[in-house]
């Protein structure tokens, strides 16, 4: 069962610690087997995509052009879909769409006094790639939350790589691609997908950035990539931290906390409150719901290795330990959330109010559900449109300008021993 803490205890911060911690320690066969296999499909190219395809995922094919997955069957597999089901799914690309339209950033510049113009271009990517987890793994929401900020940015082409073991293609993943809009999908996963998308072979182009989240293979193979490519973050496990007063709903906090436990066993919930009587309520809430959860083993397995309610003195103190955990999914179930929201300086998505499950925020709120975790809300955040554009700046100088600056660049290039730097910039001074 989940633990119970008070962050009174002597122990608390050392405990807390040990808590949060994730070892990121590679496995080292892992770490040989993705070197070796990105190492192949750069110098051999499609004939090792196809030689892994065929071993790992059963699919035997005679070229990685019959790995593409036509047009047709993405629209194919979009028109089949239940009514119901299809619906959900449109609802949720207008409701991400429309929010990540707020984030597209445009070109600006402003002109100085003697003429000289300084700006910045804002241009997307031309390529990218999208890895969908597949097989068993069924994730239509990250097809829509990696494909269509990239759509909004103005990318050129997206290309999705999604494993089908066996054949097996799951048509609500494709029904997702036909939606938003991809390019081009090839029925290939794991490593192999990594190093394609990176490297570009006969059959798959290169692409200038890999997003998307995948099994360890996949994280590691992209962390290798990064450089030859850019890639959106190396995810840890999913995370929720709840900070909540004697006015929530104790059995709607024990099922949010379950709905970051279901992941897997290392993800991570945590319950912060001053009330000791709302902890024991989630506490027996826990007790009464886990039993007719469907994975209610993976869930008691998460909560007990790294599951928590920790009773705290204040709602300041909450603050602080949540900026010290800088969690994925942070919730606010109290009843006045502005005065706390105030407080919080890092977390991934905040969810403010009795009513904003972060579940919600997973498929269809609008914000994306790529956020950082294992601490890194400190210094990163959430997939947006602003990851597939970049930035160059803008430089012209006037001639006027060109005295000012020469000047100024001549005595730092000598200063720095740069003559050839200093000459060009006095070149231009010269009259």
């Amino acid at each position: 069962m989940i633990r119970r803490w008070a962050s009174s205890d002597a122990n608390f911060a050392r405990d807390l610690k040990a808590l949060l911690h994730v070892d990121a320690a590679q496995d080292d066969s892992i770490e040989r087997t993705v070197a070796e296999i990105l190492a192949r499909v750069r110098s051999e190219g499609d004939a090792a995509v196809l030689e892994y395809t065929q071993r790992f995922d059963a699919v035997n094919v005679k070229c990685v052009a019959d790995l593409e997955i036509p047009q047709s069957e993405l629209q194919a597999a979009l028109a089949g879909l239940p009514t119901q089901q299809r619906s959900a799914l449109e609802a949720a690309a207008q409701r991400i769409t429309a929010y990540h339209q707020h984030q597209l950033a445009k070109s600006w510049s402003y002109t100085e006094p003697d003429g000289t113009r300084l700006g910045q271009k804002i241009t997307a990517l031309d390529r990218v790639g999208l890895y969908v987890p597949g097989g068993k793994a069924a994730y239509p929401s990250s097809v829509l939350m990696n494909a269509l900020p990239a759509k909004v940015a103005g990318v050129t082409e997206l290309i999705m790589v999604v494993p089908t073991p066996r054949n097996e293609r799951n048509a609500l993943v494709l029904a997702a691609a036909a939606l938003a809009g991809v390019d081009r999908v090839f029925a290939i996963g794991g490593a192999q997908a990594v190093a394609a998308l990176a490297y570009g072979t006969d059959t798959i182009p290169q692409v200038d950035k890999i997003v998307g989240p995948g099994n360890a293979y996949v994280a590691a193979a992209k962390r290798r990539v990064f450089g030859t490519v850019g890639i959106d973050m190396i995810a840890g496990p999913s995370e929720v931290l709840v900070i909540a007063d004697a006015s929530a709903n104790p059995d709607w906090v024990a099922m949010d906390l379950f709905a970051q436990a279901e992941h897997d066993e290392m993800a991570q919930s945590i319950l912060l409150s001053p009330d000791a009587g709302l902890i024991e309520r989630v506490f027996a809430s826990i007790a009464k719901l886990l039993p007719e959860q469907p994975r209610k083993q993976v869930i008691a397995a998460s909560l007990k290795n790294r599951g928590a309610l920790i009773q705290v003195r204040n709602m300041a103190e909450a603050c602080q330990i949540a900026n010290q955990i800088a969690p994925e999914h942070l919730e606010l179930a109290v009843t006045e959330a502005v005065p706390l929201l105030e407080q919080i300086r890092h977390a991934g998505a905040i969810f403010i109010g009795h009513f904003s499950s972060e579940s919600l925020g997973d498929y269809c709120a609008g914000p994306n559900h790529v956020l950082p975790t294992s601490g890194s809300a400190r210094f990163s955040s959430p997939l947006g449109v602003y990851d597939f554009q970049k930035r160059s700046s803008i430089i012209e100088i006037s001639a006027s300008g060109a005295q000012n600056l020469g000047s100024i660049a001549s005595i730092l290039a000598r200063g720095e021993g740069l003559i050839a730097h200093a000459r060009a910039a006095e070149l231009r001074c010269e009259k």
